[in-house]
Protein backbone atom coordinates (compact mmCIF):
# COMPACT_ATOMS: atom_id res chain seq x y z
CA UNK A 1 0.00 0.00 0.00
CA UNK A 2 0.96 3.59 -0.07
CA UNK A 3 2.02 5.55 2.62
CA UNK A 4 3.86 7.87 4.33
CA UNK A 5 6.50 6.25 6.28
CA UNK A 6 9.58 8.20 9.10
CA UNK A 7 12.31 6.12 9.33
CA UNK A 8 15.04 8.42 10.40
CA UNK A 9 13.56 10.61 7.57
CA UNK A 10 10.07 11.08 5.97
CA UNK A 11 9.76 8.85 2.92
CA UNK A 12 6.93 8.59 0.52
CA UNK A 13 6.61 4.56 -0.50
CA UNK A 14 4.28 2.44 -2.32
CA UNK A 15 4.93 -0.67 -1.27
CA UNK A 16 4.09 -1.13 2.56
CA UNK A 17 2.87 -4.08 3.94
CA UNK A 18 -1.10 -3.78 4.32
CA UNK A 19 -1.76 -4.25 7.69
CA UNK A 20 -3.87 -7.38 8.66
CA UNK A 21 -6.86 -6.64 11.63
CA UNK A 22 -6.66 -8.85 14.51
CA UNK A 23 -10.19 -10.65 16.00
CA UNK A 24 -11.52 -7.70 17.35
CA UNK A 25 -10.29 -5.41 15.13
CA UNK A 26 -11.60 -3.43 11.92
CA UNK A 27 -9.20 -2.89 8.37
CA UNK A 28 -9.92 0.67 7.59
CA UNK A 29 -9.46 2.29 4.69
CA UNK A 30 -8.20 5.78 5.28
CA UNK A 31 -10.00 8.32 3.13
CA UNK A 32 -8.31 12.01 4.94
CA UNK A 33 -6.26 12.19 6.93
CA UNK A 34 -5.41 15.16 8.81
CA UNK A 35 -1.65 16.53 10.11
CA UNK A 36 -1.36 17.59 13.07
CA UNK A 37 1.61 19.53 15.42
CA UNK A 38 2.35 16.22 17.01
CA UNK A 39 2.87 14.58 13.88
CA UNK A 40 5.56 17.60 13.08
CA UNK A 41 7.00 17.08 16.35
CA UNK A 42 7.59 13.43 15.87
CA UNK A 43 9.59 13.98 12.36
CA UNK A 44 11.89 16.18 15.07
CA UNK A 45 11.91 13.27 17.69
CA UNK A 46 9.10 13.36 19.89
CA UNK A 47 8.10 9.97 21.36
CA UNK A 48 11.41 8.47 19.20
CA UNK A 49 8.38 7.07 17.26
CA UNK A 50 9.35 4.91 14.04
CA UNK A 51 6.91 4.44 11.28
CA UNK A 52 3.65 5.69 9.58
CA UNK A 53 2.46 8.39 11.43
CA UNK A 54 -0.70 10.29 11.78
CA UNK A 55 -3.84 9.54 14.26
CA UNK A 56 -6.16 12.51 12.75
CA UNK A 57 -8.54 10.79 10.17
CA UNK A 58 -11.52 9.49 8.68
CA UNK A 59 -12.09 6.47 6.76
CA UNK A 60 -14.07 3.35 5.86
CA UNK A 61 -14.51 0.22 7.00
CA UNK A 62 -13.52 -2.87 4.39
CA UNK A 63 -12.94 -5.84 6.92
CA UNK A 64 -14.51 -6.47 10.66
CA UNK A 65 -16.43 -9.33 12.38
CA UNK A 66 -19.36 -6.71 12.67
CA UNK A 67 -20.88 -7.17 9.29
CA UNK A 68 -23.18 -4.12 10.63
CA UNK A 69 -19.88 -1.74 10.03
CA UNK A 70 -18.34 -2.95 7.16
CA UNK A 71 -18.89 -0.14 4.67
CA UNK A 72 -19.83 2.52 7.14
CA UNK A 73 -17.52 5.71 7.44
CA UNK A 74 -15.80 6.07 10.77
CA UNK A 75 -13.22 8.12 12.62
CA UNK A 76 -11.28 6.55 15.63
CA UNK A 77 -10.04 7.04 18.99
CA UNK A 78 -6.26 6.78 19.11
CA UNK A 79 -5.33 4.71 22.50
CA UNK A 80 -4.96 1.01 22.26
CA UNK A 81 -5.35 -0.35 25.76
CA UNK A 82 -4.57 -3.66 26.86
CA UNK A 83 -7.62 -4.15 28.37
CA UNK A 84 -6.92 -5.92 31.82
CA UNK A 85 -5.02 -3.01 33.54
CA UNK A 86 -6.20 -1.49 36.57
CA UNK A 87 -6.45 1.34 34.56
CA UNK A 88 -8.12 0.28 31.41
CA UNK A 89 -10.68 -1.65 33.63
CA UNK A 90 -11.15 1.94 35.09
CA UNK A 91 -12.38 3.25 32.08
CA UNK A 92 -9.12 4.86 31.33
CA UNK A 93 -7.04 3.50 29.13
CA UNK A 94 -5.38 6.63 27.78
CA UNK A 95 -3.19 5.59 30.74
CA UNK A 96 -2.50 2.12 30.29
CA UNK A 97 1.36 1.45 30.84
CA UNK A 98 1.23 -1.26 27.87
CA UNK A 99 -1.28 0.95 25.42
CA UNK A 100 0.22 1.64 22.04
CA UNK A 101 -1.14 4.85 20.21
CA UNK A 102 -2.37 5.25 16.58
CA UNK A 103 0.51 7.03 14.27
CA UNK A 104 2.60 8.14 18.19
CA UNK A 105 3.42 4.75 19.91
CA UNK A 106 3.94 1.22 18.97
CA UNK A 107 1.62 1.77 16.12
CA UNK A 108 1.62 2.63 12.37
CA UNK A 109 -0.68 5.47 11.69
CA UNK A 110 -3.22 7.34 9.39
CA UNK A 111 -0.69 8.58 6.84
CA UNK A 112 -1.52 5.46 4.27
CA UNK A 113 -4.49 3.49 2.85
CA UNK A 114 -5.49 1.26 5.56
CA UNK A 115 -5.32 0.83 9.19
CA UNK A 116 -6.46 -1.20 11.51
CA UNK A 117 -8.47 0.02 15.04
CA UNK A 118 -10.05 -1.95 17.51
CA UNK A 119 -13.78 -1.74 17.01
CA UNK A 120 -14.47 -0.59 20.67
CA UNK A 121 -12.26 2.48 19.30
CA UNK A 122 -14.87 3.32 16.26
CA UNK A 123 -17.50 5.83 16.14
CA UNK A 124 -19.89 6.54 13.17
CA UNK A 125 -19.69 9.38 10.99
CA UNK A 126 -23.31 11.14 10.28
CA UNK A 127 -23.77 11.77 6.71
CA UNK A 128 -24.42 15.68 7.82
CA UNK A 129 -20.94 15.53 7.99
CA UNK A 130 -18.25 15.75 5.51
CA UNK A 131 -14.72 13.54 5.03
CA UNK A 132 -13.14 17.13 5.85
CA UNK A 133 -14.68 18.08 9.04
CA UNK A 134 -14.62 14.18 10.41
CA UNK A 135 -11.01 14.90 10.64
CA UNK A 136 -11.09 17.63 13.16
CA UNK A 137 -13.36 14.72 15.23
CA UNK A 138 -10.05 14.14 17.27
CA UNK A 139 -8.36 17.22 17.89
CA UNK A 140 -12.60 18.63 18.80
CA UNK A 141 -12.69 15.53 21.15
CA UNK A 142 -9.44 16.79 22.97
CA UNK A 143 -10.80 20.56 23.57
CA UNK A 144 -13.52 18.61 24.95
CA UNK A 145 -11.52 16.63 27.47
CA UNK A 146 -11.06 20.34 28.96
CA UNK A 147 -14.40 20.68 29.76
CA UNK A 148 -14.21 17.42 31.32
CA UNK A 149 -11.02 18.86 33.98
CA UNK A 150 -12.47 21.94 35.24
CA UNK A 151 -16.18 23.20 35.75
CA UNK A 152 -15.92 26.83 33.99
CA UNK A 153 -18.62 29.49 35.56
CA UNK A 154 -19.69 32.89 33.61
CA UNK A 155 -17.25 34.92 36.00
CA UNK A 156 -13.92 32.54 35.08
CA UNK A 157 -11.76 34.91 33.32
CA UNK A 158 -9.98 32.65 30.58
CA UNK A 159 -7.98 32.68 28.10
CA UNK A 160 -6.24 30.40 25.35
CA UNK A 161 -3.05 31.13 24.30
CA UNK A 162 -2.19 30.10 20.69
CA UNK A 163 -4.10 30.53 17.26
CA UNK A 164 -3.37 27.10 15.52
CA UNK A 165 -5.47 24.59 14.57
CA UNK A 166 -6.20 23.19 18.41
CA UNK A 167 -6.16 26.92 19.74
CA UNK A 168 -8.63 27.83 17.49
CA UNK A 169 -11.16 24.84 18.14
CA UNK A 170 -10.67 24.94 22.06
CA UNK A 171 -11.87 28.59 21.65
CA UNK A 172 -14.65 27.38 20.13
CA UNK A 173 -15.45 24.71 22.41
CA UNK A 174 -14.83 27.15 25.61
CA UNK A 175 -17.08 29.54 24.32
CA UNK A 176 -20.15 27.45 24.34
CA UNK A 177 -19.87 27.76 28.35
CA UNK A 178 -20.24 31.95 28.70
CA UNK A 179 -17.23 31.89 30.68
CA UNK A 180 -15.15 35.53 30.14
CA UNK A 181 -12.64 34.08 27.16
CA UNK A 182 -10.11 35.72 25.20
CA UNK A 183 -8.15 33.62 22.14
CA UNK A 184 -4.61 35.66 22.15
CA UNK A 185 -2.46 34.88 19.25
CA UNK A 186 -0.04 36.54 17.16
CA UNK A 187 -1.49 35.66 13.49
CA UNK A 188 -4.69 38.79 12.80
CA UNK A 189 -6.04 36.34 9.79
CA UNK A 190 -6.36 33.02 11.95
CA UNK A 191 -7.99 35.17 14.91
CA UNK A 192 -10.48 36.67 12.24
CA UNK A 193 -12.08 33.47 12.12
CA UNK A 194 -13.10 33.30 15.67
CA UNK A 195 -14.07 37.37 15.71
CA UNK A 196 -16.54 36.57 12.84
CA UNK A 197 -17.93 34.20 15.36
CA UNK A 198 -18.14 36.81 17.74
CA UNK A 199 -15.39 35.54 20.16
CA UNK A 200 -12.93 37.95 21.60
CA UNK A 201 -9.41 37.77 20.93
CA UNK A 202 -5.87 39.87 21.20
CA UNK A 203 -2.75 40.32 19.31
CA UNK A 204 -0.19 39.74 20.95
CA UNK A 205 3.34 41.30 20.44
CA UNK A 206 5.87 40.16 19.07
CA UNK A 207 10.05 39.41 19.10
CA UNK A 208 12.46 39.69 16.22
CA UNK A 209 11.62 35.74 15.21
CA UNK A 210 7.86 36.63 14.94
CA UNK A 211 7.69 33.93 18.13
CA UNK A 212 5.74 34.86 21.65
CA UNK A 213 8.71 33.03 23.26
CA UNK A 214 10.38 34.00 26.27
CA UNK A 215 8.20 37.40 25.35
CA UNK A 216 5.14 38.73 28.33
CA UNK A 217 2.08 38.70 26.66
CA UNK A 218 -0.04 42.01 26.29
CA UNK A 219 -3.21 41.10 27.32
CA UNK A 220 -5.60 42.98 29.04
CA UNK A 221 -3.77 45.93 31.12
CA UNK A 222 -1.44 43.67 33.42
CA UNK A 223 -0.59 40.18 33.51
CA UNK A 224 -1.87 37.92 36.18
CA UNK A 225 -5.25 38.02 35.68
CA UNK A 226 -6.79 35.11 34.16
CA UNK A 227 -8.17 32.27 36.46
CA UNK A 228 -8.12 29.69 33.63
CA UNK A 229 -5.20 29.81 30.99
CA UNK A 230 -5.06 27.04 28.35
CA UNK A 231 -1.60 26.66 26.58
CA UNK A 232 -2.21 25.48 22.86
CA UNK A 233 0.62 27.72 21.78
CA UNK A 234 2.89 24.44 20.32
CA UNK A 235 5.57 25.83 22.04
CA UNK A 236 7.89 24.86 24.86
CA UNK A 237 7.90 28.66 25.87
CA UNK A 238 4.09 28.54 26.42
CA UNK A 239 4.15 27.35 29.92
CA UNK A 240 6.30 30.42 30.59
CA UNK A 241 3.68 32.49 28.65
CA UNK A 242 1.20 31.04 30.72
CA UNK A 243 2.64 31.82 34.08
CA UNK A 244 2.79 35.38 33.18
CA UNK A 245 -0.86 35.85 32.59
CA UNK A 246 -2.46 33.65 35.25
CA UNK A 247 -4.02 34.64 38.74
CA UNK A 248 -2.62 33.81 42.25
CA UNK A 249 -4.30 30.27 42.78
CA UNK A 250 -5.23 30.04 39.28
CA UNK A 251 -5.10 27.02 36.94
CA UNK A 252 -2.83 26.17 33.86
CA UNK A 253 -3.93 23.45 31.50
CA UNK A 254 -1.52 22.03 29.32
CA UNK A 255 -2.14 21.09 25.56
CA UNK A 256 1.36 21.62 24.01
CA UNK A 257 3.79 18.43 23.28
CA UNK A 258 6.65 19.66 21.75
CA UNK A 259 10.17 17.29 20.76
CA UNK A 260 12.38 19.92 22.89
CA UNK A 261 12.32 20.91 26.41
CA UNK A 262 13.36 24.19 28.56
CA UNK A 263 14.85 24.75 32.03
CA UNK A 264 11.29 26.01 34.04
CA UNK A 265 11.03 28.10 37.38
CA UNK A 266 9.02 26.31 39.63
CA UNK A 267 9.23 28.47 41.99
CA UNK A 268 6.67 30.44 40.21
CA UNK A 269 4.32 27.94 40.50
CA UNK A 270 4.87 27.09 43.98
CA UNK A 271 4.95 30.84 45.48
CA UNK A 272 1.78 31.47 43.53
CA UNK A 273 0.14 28.23 43.91
CA UNK A 274 -0.74 27.60 40.91
CA UNK A 275 -2.18 24.07 39.34
CA UNK A 276 -1.28 22.88 36.18
CA UNK A 277 -3.48 20.17 34.36
CA UNK A 278 -2.22 18.07 31.73
CA UNK A 279 -4.40 17.63 29.12
CA UNK A 280 -4.82 15.08 25.99
CA UNK A 281 -7.21 13.09 24.56
CA UNK A 282 -10.76 13.15 25.03
CA UNK A 283 -14.70 12.31 24.51
CA UNK A 284 -15.91 11.51 20.44
CA UNK A 285 -19.45 11.35 21.42
CA UNK A 286 -19.65 15.96 22.31
CA UNK A 287 -17.44 16.09 19.27
CA UNK A 288 -19.22 14.17 16.90
CA UNK A 289 -22.45 15.89 18.07
CA UNK A 290 -21.13 19.40 18.13
CA UNK A 291 -19.98 19.28 14.21
CA UNK A 292 -23.82 17.47 13.40
CA UNK A 293 -25.63 19.95 15.32
CA UNK A 294 -23.29 22.83 13.71
CA UNK A 295 -21.89 24.39 16.90
CA UNK A 296 -18.45 24.61 16.03
CA UNK A 297 -17.43 25.84 12.10
CA UNK A 298 -14.38 23.59 11.25
CA UNK A 299 -14.02 24.25 7.40
CA UNK A 300 -12.17 27.86 7.72
CA UNK A 301 -9.45 26.10 9.60
CA UNK A 302 -8.63 24.18 6.25
CA UNK A 303 -5.62 26.10 5.20
CA UNK A 304 -4.17 23.17 2.23
CA UNK A 305 -5.41 19.37 1.22
CA UNK A 306 -2.57 17.22 -0.97
CA UNK A 307 -2.60 14.30 -2.56
CA UNK A 308 -0.84 11.60 -0.53
CA UNK A 309 2.04 11.20 -2.64
CA UNK A 310 2.66 14.89 -1.79
CA UNK A 311 2.50 14.33 1.55
CA UNK A 312 6.36 15.52 2.40
CA UNK A 313 5.57 18.81 0.63
CA UNK A 314 2.43 19.04 2.94
CA UNK A 315 4.16 18.55 6.27
CA UNK A 316 6.66 20.99 4.92
CA UNK A 317 3.45 23.44 4.37
CA UNK A 318 2.08 22.97 7.70
CA UNK A 319 5.02 23.68 9.54
CA UNK A 320 4.77 27.02 7.91
CA UNK A 321 4.03 29.96 10.38
CA UNK A 322 -0.10 30.69 10.66
CA UNK A 323 -0.57 27.89 8.51
CA UNK A 324 -3.25 25.61 9.77
CA UNK A 325 -4.93 22.32 9.00
CA UNK A 326 -3.72 20.84 6.23
CA UNK A 327 -5.25 17.58 4.95
CA UNK A 328 -4.06 14.84 2.82
CA UNK A 329 -7.12 12.96 0.74
CA UNK A 330 -6.41 9.64 -0.21
CA UNK A 331 -9.58 8.28 -2.10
Amino acid sequence: MRALVFERKLEYVTDYPTPVPKLDEALIRVTRAGICNTDIEIIKGYMNFHGIPGHEFTGVVEKCEDKDLTGKRVVGEINIGCNTCSFCRNNMRNHCPDRSVLGILNRNGAFAEYLTLPLSNLHLIPDSISDNEAVFVEPLAAAFEILRQVDLAPADKVCVLGDGKLGLIAGQVLASTGCDLVVAGKHKENLSILEEMGIRTELVSTGASGAIDKLPLQIGDKGGQFDIVIDCTGSSFGIENALDIVKPGGKIILKTTVADTVPLDINRIVIREISLIGSRCGPFKPAIHSIETKKVNLLPLVSAVFSLKDGIEALEFASRRGVLKVILELD
